[in-house]
């Protein structure tokens, strides 16, 4: 029993602060991978450019991001950005903005070759099938091809959600204030090492052990129809 309460008195006594990181957690992870489907979609269309030059530029981005650490480009970024933004645009220079902005283009390199296989495995025929009807390059992707590839592609681009959530946790290295940065206030405040980091290994689990849920229950669904 006196292990019990103490866990409800921990939990009371620090809870918000762990809700407080969960929530810079999936704000960062929600804006990484907004923000990188946006930009991987640019990046893939690039990828299948008739141009040499272009299909290069796209695929050197690629590389150099998924060949490079996530803490180094965040790093690069965020202080480089920090060096110069002006101080009088605070937005700009707002540290959760810059740490979403390296987790987005992170992600993007990653999104961009999703969407490349997701667009590749739709069916060629289809894509004969819709020129043959009079639709242009553009009326194809947009109408044919992107529709089915993003239904083929949602259970890959939620676990790329899923992953960022976990990911993120770096960003405790330029002191934002996440679920593993509070961690890490907690431990100091409580003289506690491993109890703070293990609610965090749990709150980090309910996350992604619900977005699996959600997203199985989805692909039941999208299989229906």
């Amino acid at each position: 029993m006196n292990f019990i309460q103490n866990q409800i008195d921990f939990l009371r006594q620090y809870g918000h602060s762990y809700l407080s990181g969960m929530v810079v957690t999936l704000e960062l992870s929600f804006l990484g991978v907004i923000l990188g489907f946006i930009i991987g979609l640019f990046i893939c269309f690039l990828r299948f450019s008739k141009s040499k030059i272009v299909r290069n530029i796209g695929a050197t981005y690629v590389e150099i991001i998924r060949g490079t650490p996530m803490m180094v480009q965040l790093l690069i970024l965020f202080y480089g950005l920090k060096n110069i933004i002006p101080p009088n645009i605070t937005f700009l220079r707002n540290s959760i903005f810059l740490c979403a902005i390296a987790i987005c283009i992170n992600s993007s390199a990653y999104v961009s070759e999703v969407i490349r296989g997701g667009i590749n495995s739709v069916d060629k025929g289809q894509v004969e099938a819709a020129r043959s009807l009079g639709l242009n390059h553009k009326q194809t992707m947009k109408n044919i091809v992107l529709p089915q590839a993003i239904k083929n592609i949602l259970p890959s681009l939620v676990n790329e959600f899923i992953s960022l959530i976990k990911e993120t946790s770096i960003v405790l290295t330029v002191g934002v204030a996440d679920l593993t940065y509070q961690a890490n206030v907690i431990k100091g405040a409580s003289f506690k090492a491993i109890q703070p980091f293990i609610y965090v290994a749990i709150f980090y689990f309910i996350m992604t052990f619900s977005l699996s849920k959600a997203m199985s229950a989805l692909e039941r669904r999208l299989a229906k129809q």
